[in-house]
């Protein structure tokens, strides 16, 4: 053991002077050598990093390090606190991708088995999920324990209880360490000191989970600060913190506060009717916003969603007195359209919208345009695989896509 806790300190020395924000990360996680019968790579609970010893001490040093920083990246981020809904195994798929690939970036030097499909670069777990298939035969590189700490605490099928997983020599040990959290099991001399890990990895979630989150994002906010004052901290980190810290709002929020900022309630101070006396007092006056809407009926987008779309558009446009234009377009526009709607009006789609053929985004602007029309707002329901026009409109363009596509100007909202 005493050549592997070399190593282990050399990678936590290197990513010190090599990557300093995520090295400063791993130096909150202890490190714990654990049973190979439960942990066959590494595993993590948010308190610390646990490892097969006769793993890690086949990897490179290089492999090393990025095996310690993939496990600091799954706490900084958060990934314990964001699942919500989604299923545990293609959750924790998404997540290695997301931070295999923000790794890989970096340079480092991944193990063999380490997921990161480029075709992911620069989304998040919440927009991976969905594109990774239910069925799929990936396996992420660790175990994460937090997801089978709460999965345990909440009695679910398939889940190793504590008991069991005590029973295995895994993290349900009671052998008396604190739930806060467990000392490294390395000496300043590289002596290994235990080989438990906290009896807190599978206590019930519930608000110290949350708890948790907040203590790791302070520590991410507290090290990106002073990497930034040292110059050690890229943009591209910059901009992964300055999003976790931002707050994140679903797409239905996202969508009501942009219509928001265009509707044309105001104060006007133009002179009243003689009628109504010599005063001159402020008084609200408003117009209506001409919103288009455009919906991507080339098959990529299920009919279901469709509709629940035009559901969240007929509740907002009454908040923001909204005139509605709605078109299908796959590679053409649907010849029974346009559908418009005003704001007292509910927004009811055709049941059978033409399309399914491909995909081209080029016919809507051009109508707009070849009406002389200049709507306050166009909201265009895409996957975004498709033939955009090649300059932007003189009016906001706002892309709800669903999946992984990008556009080339315009606002582009995530939807899940």
């Amino acid at each position: 053991m005493s050549a592997l806790s070399t190593k282990l300190g050399a990678a936590r020395a290197r990513l010190i002077l090599e990557q300093p924000f995520i090295g400063a990360l791993v130096l909150h996680l202890p490190l714990v050598p654990a049973d190979p019968a439960w942990c066959e790579t590494t595993a993590t609970d948010a308190r610390a990093i646990y490892f097969n010893p006769a793993w890690l001490a086949a990897l490179t040093l290089a492999q090393v390090q990025f095996v310690l920083a993939h496990e600091a990246m799954h706490c900084a981020l958060g990934h314990f606190a964001r699942r919500d809904h989604r299923t545990r195994r293609r959750w924790d798929i998404a997540t290695d991708h997301a931070v295999n690939l923000l790794l890989l970036q970096e340079g480092m030097k991944a193990p063999p088995g380490a997921l990161a499909n480029p075709e992911f670069r620069g989304l998040s777990a919440e927009e991976i999920y969905p594109l990774i298939p239910a069925d799929t035969p990936e396996r992420s590189l660790d175990r994460h324990l937090f997801d089978e700490r709460a999965a345990a605490a909440e009695g679910r099928s398939g889940s190793a209880a504590p008991g069991a997983l005590a029973a295995r020599g895994g993290p349900g040990n009671a052998l008396g360490e604190e739930a806060e959290g467990c000392a490294d099991s390395w000496d300043d001399a590289g002596n290994e000191r235990r080989k438990s890990a906290p009896r807190a990895a599978l206590e019930a979630p519930g608000p110290e989970r949350e708890e948790l989150s907040r203590l790791w994002q302070a520590r991410m906010v507290s090290v990106a600060q002073q990497a930034r004052i040292a110059g050690r901290l890229n943009d591209s980190w910059l901009r992964l913190v300055d999003g976790l810290i931002a707050p994140q709002l679903p797409w239905r929020a996202l969508l009501a506060r942009y219509l928001m900022s265009v509707a044309r309630d105001d104060y006007s101070f133009q002179r009243p009717s003689r009628r109504e006396g010599d005063a001159l007092l402020p008084r609200l006056a408003g117009g209506e916003v001409d919103l288009h809407v455009a919906l991507d009926t080339s098959g990529s987008i299920a009919a279901e969603e469709l509709v629940q779309f035009a559901a969240e558009l007929d509740a907002l446009k009454g908040q923001v007195r909204a005139r509605v234009t709605v078109q299908g377009c796959d590679e053409r526009l649907d010849p029974r359209g346009p559908w418009t709607f005003q704001p007292w009006e509910a927004i009811v789609l055709p049941r059978d919208m033409a399309g399914g053929g491909g995909t081209s985004f080029v016919p809507v602007f051009d109508w707009i345009t070849g009406n002389a029309l200049r709507p306050d707002l166009l909201v265009y329901f895409t996957d975004a695989q498709g033939e955009f026009p090649r300059q932007a409109p003189d009016y906001p363009v706002l892309w709800l896509v669903k999946g992984r596509g990008k556009v080339p100007w315009g606002e582009r909202i995530q939807l899940n």
